[in-house]
């Protein structure tokens, strides 16, 4: 018999009561330090205090109003995201791929006022995700998430990774833009080379198309930065941002420069959660711990100690790592074929550690924000005990 929850996942048979920083509890006592972050979204940790606050005062004065009236919870962080990144208007909603979706009609919706209809496909990358959408789901590509879901949104392209000789041959005169994640997180925690995203800029110039970035799983501060297309020096003309935005609370926005975001006047896109007073409280919240002075240092500072680290793992164990890749607090173990992600992420679990499996054989590190180098040492110790735990038998034996 189905279960009354939809089984739409495999879960594992833990269930959290409370948290606490980089740790959270489950039910019957047991402690884990959770360097997954509920998939990167738990910007600032469990309970943080200052969004806990937040959260309950603005619940116990009004939640909900709509944006038939003007929500000032909403002009206010979106004031604050337009003084801190190169857009100048910000569309809030409640999820990436909503986010997402709003991107994507942001780059048709310029094309068309400014008289070329005809330019509405998008080029994607191999790898990518983008939500769960039928859109979406078109413009990740992934034929395992495609299937069953009928004909396949028309109007996106999709090129390697990364390669941009086949990015100039995609394009054509019903090419409007280029999205793509500056990470790739469920593609397996792979970083678009910075030079990469300097020339997708350049070419988006060349040929009048837009740079459409998913920071969904990568802004925020992930990267150390406040938006990982920051360390690359360019500015997109649209982007997509969600998780961590709203610290664990549902929020998603679009960002946008002038010229993209005058043209999504009313009547021509919407949302009825998206931007409500409990919503942007959090928003807010999250955003005054990380622009408070020396916070997003701190994040790249115990950042490139947890690379470091990962990567003395992967030398000592090089029967079960491969090598290690990402950027900032979003960093993968690309595992050994013989090893599997999924398997190793049981093995964490068994240490007392929380992580995340990706595309590509990756285990996923994401802590929140808020992580300490000394959680940083524990979570090694546990994922070198891990590694031990998985090396395969016959390097483990002694030689006769």
């Amino acid at each position: 018999m189905i279960p009354a929850l939809m089984p739409t996942y495999n879960r594992a048979d833990l269930a959290f009561e409370r948290g606490e920083g980089a740790y959270v509890w489950t039910d019957d006592g047991r402690r884990f330090l959770d360097f997954g972050s509920g998939i990167a979204t738990s910007s600032l940790g469990h309970g943080h205090p200052h969004l806990v606050k937040a959260i309950a005062e603005q619940a116990a004065k009004v939640m909900h109003v709509s944006n038939l009236y003007r929500v000032p919870q909403a002009e206010k962080l979106a004031a604050r995201h337009v003084a801190a990144s190169f857009a100048d208007s910000v569309f809030f909603c409640n999820s990436g791929a909503e986010a997402n979706e709003g991107m994507v009609k942001a780059v048709r919706k310029y094309h068309a006022e400014n008289g070329h209809p005809e330019r509405f496909r998008m080029i994607c990358f191999e790898g990518a995700f983008h939500g769960r959408t039928l859109a979406m789901l078109a413009a990740t590509g992934n034929e395992k998430y495609l299937a069953g879901f009928g004909p396949v949104v028309e109007g996106f392209d999709h090129v390697p990774f990364g390669n941009m000789n086949a990015v100039r041959d995609a394009i054509g005169p019903a090419t409007a833009g280029i999205m793509i994640e500056p990470i790739q997180g469920e593609g397996g925690v792979r970083p678009a080379d910075l030079r990469f995203l300097k020339e997708l800029r350049s070419v988006c110039d060349e040929f009048g198309l837009l740079l459409a970035l998913d920071e969904v799983q990568t802004g925020m501060g992930r990267s150390g930065k406040l938006w990982a297309h920051q360390w690359a020096g360019i500015e997109p003309d649209v982007m997509s941002s969600a998780k961590g935005i709203g610290g664990g609370f549902p929020l998603g926005a679009v960002l946008a420069k002038e010229a993209v975001a005058k043209h999504l006047k009313p009547g021509t896109h919407g949302t009825t959660y998206g931007g409500s007073p409990l919503a942007c409280a959090a928003g807010n919240a999250v955003l005054d711990v990380v622009l408070a002075e020396g916070f997003l240092a701190q994040v790249d500072r115990v950042a490139r100690h947890l690379w470091r680290g990962m990567v003395a793992l992967a030398e000592r164990h090089p029967t079960v790592v491969e090598h290690v890749q990402g950027a900032g607090l979003l960093l993968g173990l690309k595992l050994r074929p013989e090893i599997v992600n999924s398997d190793m992420q049981t093995a964490c679990v068994a240490q007392g550690l929380l992580t995340v499996a990706a595309g590509m054989n990756v285990l996923r590190v994401a802590p929140p924000l808020i992580v300490t180098e000394v959680e940083v040492d524990e979570a090694l110790a546990m994922l070198d005990r891990t590694c031990l735990a998985l090396t395969p038998a016959k390097v483990m034996a002694p030689a006769k």
